[in-house]
């Protein structure tokens, strides 16, 4: 159950603009988002980004979009069935685990690892980086989906798994977003 760069891809779900604006410590979790999407960018990890019916709920956060692909626009609660998910979690693709990160953990989150779970993926949540408007609906869906078999983890631990060990080449610029996201807490910016 060990995450490696080559095989991993990370999902982002619906961090929008809307969304962030009634999720608590929204600050605290762009930034963790932005902390795992950016070690992937440096190590080559496949990233996908998904935004729920964008007409109403907005874009991504702004501070993300520069880490992340264009977004893949869906209707549906869970990602799988959305075109672009499906071709980049496919057989055959050589992802074998997906990150999942985003909003909101009760519902897009859940659903898509459900589902994820349900074809025999192997799926880790960043608990760290997931949330929902009411803190009740983010505790009982962790346990949720920890009972269907989900692997709850940090983003921390995600990094220092990427890397394996302190000789890695990108050991350091990893080093620092974890050192200066730690500094920086909450900046204000979204």
């Amino acid at each position: 159950m060990r995450l490696f760069p080559a095989t991993s891809l990370v999902c982002v779900i619906d961090v929008q603009e809307r969304l962030l604006a009634v999720i608590p410590e929204a600050e605290r979790l762009v930034a963790r988002v932005a902390r795992l999407a950016e070690a992937a960018k440096i190590l080559g990890v496949r990233r996908l980004l998904t935004e729920q019916y964008p007409k109403g709920l907005g874009a991504t956060a702004p501070r993300l979009r520069p880490l992340l692909p264009p977004a893949e626009e869906k209707l549906s609660f869970s990602c799988v069935g959305c075109p672009g998910f499906d071709a980049a979690a496919a057989a055959g693709s050589g992802v074998s685990a997906i990150i999942v990160c985003g909003l909101e953990t009760h519902v897009c989150v859940s659903q898509t690892v459900l589902d994820l779970l349900a074809t025999g993926m192997t799926v880790f949540v960043a608990v760290d980086a997931v949330a929902s408007r009411h803190r009740i609906d983010h505790d009982v869906a962790l346990r949720r989906l920890e009972g269907a078999g989900a692997i709850l983890t940090t983003t921390e631990a995600i990094l220092f798994e990427w890397c394996r060990s302190a000789d890695h080449p990108s050991f350091k610029e990893i080093r620092t977003l974890v050192v200066d996201r730690e500094r920086e807490g909450t900046s204000g910016r979204i």
